[in-house]
């Protein structure tokens, strides 16, 4: 079965084919964030306005590749929650004038959902169930996935995401949007134990994460340094930030999976990229025996590949939406499109 799926609730349009899920026909990125770098941030109605400019060639371009028309493909797949809502309006629309006019089914792609299927593009042996880390920008969970379309989240973030609190450090650090990969970068040069940071816990639960005292941390220590005219070695406080960050994230999901008696363990979301973080979850999970499951670098960031693979699997369970299809700004991954 042939999926044409397409993204677009952030910053990048995107537009891919997918064949049962698991093998990439196609895939076709649009960012905006060297125009959103100038603001330190994404503007959202920049935002939704460059993708209405942006899909119509994506979408060509992606079909173009697959060496394919739209007649070709079996369904068509978007990202209808959770997002900046007026990007994620643009998508939706342009997926149903699609699918109307070549009486396609139309299926909704969660975006987290998405990112977790972004593993079976890069392991397709994967198969649930399995115990998944989702770090990025806006979200921080740890799920238990009990099948392609079953979920439950058991961990979550109470205020900031690690990938937020990774940009609004790095800014703070004097890196460009998006800080992420520069502060990754920098924590590669620097050495770690220079900096005390905390490691922020949720009383109560062993699973959520609080990012935002941490976060504010480096912030404060930045500015107090700049008025006692001090200087920060940013190398070395990359890398304990870093450091930290993944700490956190690798004890709570360690807990959760011994807990939960998982073998398999997943990680999901454009965090997943950072080389911190990669590394203290292989040497966990290789001291206590998980499988561990991490995705292609292609693959960790926003794409229309990762709704095209889950879109395969919510259309096998039963899953289509009407012209009444609508974005949805926020909605939990364990709820399923009705």
């Amino acid at each position: 079965m042939k999926i044409l799926a397409i993204e677009s609730s952030c910053d990048e349009t995107a537009a891919s084919v997918v064949e049962d899920g698991r093998t990439v026909l196609s895939s076709v990125i649009n960012s905006q964030v060297v125009e959103h770098q100038q603001y330190g941030g994404v503007v959202p109605e920049l935002a939704s306005r460059r993708h209405t400019e942006n899909i119509c060639d994506v979408v060509e371009q992606s079909l173009k590749d697959a060496n394919m028309t739209l007649q070709d493909v079996d369904a068509i797949a978007v990202t209808y929650a959770p997002g900046l809502i007026g990007a994620l309006l643009v998508g939706v629309n342009y997926a149903k004038g699609l699918a109307l006019a070549s009486k396609k089914p139309l299926i909704p792609v969660h975006h987290i959902r998405g990112h977790i299927a972004a593993n079976y593009l890069s392991h397709p042996e994967l198969k649930p169930p399995f115990l998944c880390l989702v770090a990025s920008g806006g979200h921080s969970h740890i799920i238990w996935v009990e099948d392609y379309t079953t979920f439950q989240i058991i961990g979550q973030t109470r205020d900031d995401a690690a990938g937020e609190a990774f940009d609004k450090a790095a800014r703070t650090l004097g890196f460009p949007y998006p800080g992420g990969i520069y502060l990754d970068a920098a924590a590669q040069q620097g050495k770690r134990g220079t900096y005390h940071l905390p490691k922020p816990k949720v009383h109560g639960s062993d699973y959520d994460f609080s990012f935002s005292g941490l976060k504010t941390a480096v912030i404060n220590m930045v500015h107090n340094a700049k008025q006692k005219g001090q200087e920060i070695e940013v190398n070395d406080l990359a890398a304990d930030f870093q450091g930290t960050v993944a700490e956190i994230l690798t004890t709570h999901l360690m807990q959760a999976a011994c807990d939960y008696h998982a073998k398999k363990i997943v990680v999901a979301g454009g965090v997943s990229a950072n080389s911190g973080l990669r590394s203290a979850l292989t040497e966990a999970c290789k001291e206590q025996g998980y499988e561990l499951y991490l995705p292609k670098l292609s693959l960790c960031g926003d794409n229309a590949a990762m709704i095209g693979s889950q879109a395969y699997y919510e259309y096998l369970a039963g899953v289509r939406a009407g012209m009444d299809l609508n974005g949805v700004a926020s909605i939990p991954v364990n709820v399923s499109y009705r």
